[in-house]
């Protein structure tokens, strides 16, 4: 699974690449984002996410939010969160 990672400060959270408005990847090219006044925008749609916690605050899913992924950070990074 493709994830993303969003950092705001100390504040990193995760998640999946995927667009809650048509499921698409968020990226426009493998790996490659798109960020506008520090949202996260569907390269697909044009949706904005806030960073670092995936809210939808524009576009045609807004008030939906990205599907987060457990992580632990601690001083040797950040790791995903065992189950």
């Amino acid at each position: 699974a493709s994830l993303v990672l969003l950092r705001r400060g100390d504040a990193v959270r995760a998640f999946h690449n995927v667009c809650p408005h048509a499921g698409r990847r968020l990226d426009w090219a493998p790996g490659r984002f798109l960020f506008d006044q520090d949202q996260l925008v569907c390269a697909a749609h044009g949706a904005c996410f806030t960073v670092p916690d995936g809210v939808c605050v524009s576009g045609p899913c807004r008030g939906q939010s990205l599907t987060e992924v457990a992580l632990r950070c601690d001083s040797d990074g950040v790791f995903l969160a065992a189950d």
